[in-house]
């Protein structure tokens, strides 16, 4: 889930910073949480050392009524100088003044809100204009802004937005939520029959990536559920589901989740045809080596083509001697030598040698 949470934090660094995520790519080398650390003392910079002008601004809508300061806000700030002030305010009289704003005026400033104050202010608006601004959010396309509110919806609102608002919208958002915590409530706000709808859509829409980070935030029943409507897809649409993770490199969010599957939904993964590329394979292979994640792997190998098999075990056998040791041991502490046997029968007989001369393996026949 690294890769993904970080692709994740840097959109919204990027936004915060008003630059092209391009211009933030040195961040995908760092720890994720180290660079959610980064997007808080962003927040920080840009929000508490606010001018002077802003307060003032804050402290003169105080003393006019609510109508009058969202009057002012529309016409003479904008936007962004208005969530500006927004910011500077109680929540309680924010909210006032949010309600007498145009909900279009209202959905482009909140990408300029400090995100901070964002739960206290949603906390006092009625729940009729916390839908329309989501809605209004979701048309705009805005999804980091409806990330960053979505966490801090009730669930009565959330239950009126998720049948206004598309599938794709319902992924992109929770790829950017804030608050992951509360994803696992709005899949079950969901109901059974959009949730397929919205995995369906991962494909057409180009967002496997944005489906399998929703699945790596859920966790015990849900997951496995996401897992099996992702296997369920036709051929093309999971085998570009396959594509798109050798593409990007993102075995460690795809391998956990075909490890949840049943032997039916774990064959339908098999004979895809990219895997039956040696490229995509080997690629498969390295990514384990570095992530670990053989016990998620080997049952997936047990089911593959015995032409993929063999690519498998061929890329295994080749491996330097430290990553082969640390396959070994790694096998050997979860007791993994079942699903192994077959491959190494399947290597050339140099590979045999240096898999029965490891000390891991000497202790098994042993």
């Amino acid at each position: 889930m690294d890769k993904l949470r970080n692709r994740a934090e840097t959109l919204k660094i990027a936004r915060l910073l008003d630059v092209e995520p391009d211009e933030l790519a040195f961040l995908a080398t760092l720890p994720v949480e180290d660079v959610r650390r980064f997007r808080e003392s962003c927040v920080a910079a840009l929000f508490d050392r606010t001018p002077e002008m802003l307060d003032r601004i804050a402290s003169a809508t105080k003393l006019v009524p609510a109508g009058v300061a969202a009057a002012i806000s529309q016409k003479a700030l904008g936007p962004r100088l208005a969530a500006g002030v927004a910011g500077r305010l109680e929540p309680a009289r924010a909210a006032d003044i949010i309600e007498k704003l145009p909900v279009p005026f209202t959905a482009e400033s909140c990408g300029h809100l400090d995100p901070r104050r964002i739960k206290g202010i949603v906390d006092r608006l009625d729940e009729g204009l916390v839908v329309r601004i989501a809605v209004a959010l979701a048309e705009r396309g805005d999804h980091l802004t409806m990330g960053r509110f979505v966490g801090y919806l009730r669930d009565s609102s959330l239950s009126r937005i998720l049948p206004q608002v598309d599938d794709a919208a319902v992924l992109r958002t929770g790829f950017t939520i804030d608050v992951p915590q509360r994803l696992g409530q709005i899949i079950e706000l969901m109901g059974a029959e959009r949730l397929a709808s919205v995995i369906a859509s991962a494909s057409g829409e180009g967002l496997w990536p944005e489906a399998l980070a929703v699945a790596g935030m859920v966790t015990g029943e849900q997951r496995s559920r996401i897992a099996s409507l992702a296997a369920a897809q036709p051929q093309d649409r999971l085998d570009s589901l396959v594509v798109t993770v050798a593409e990007q490199d993102l075995w460690e969010s795809l391998l956990p989740l075909v490890a949840l599957l049943g032997d039916e939904e774990r064959r339908a993964v098999a004979v895809l045809p990219s895997l039956r590329d040696a490229g995509v394979l080997g690629g498969v292979v390295r990514a384990v080596v570095a992530t670990g994640l053989w016990a998620e792997f080997l049952p997936l190998v047990g089911v593959l083509p015995e032409e993929s098999r063999k690519v498998v075990a061929d890329a295994a056998g080749a491996l330097p001697a430290p990553d082969l040791d640390a396959l070994a041991l790694e096998v050997d502490k979860q007791d993994l030598w079942e699903l192994v046997m077959p491959l190494v029968e399947l290597m050339d007989d140099e590979a045999k040698t240096r898999i029965f001369e490891l000390p891991a393996f000497q202790g098994q026949v042993g």
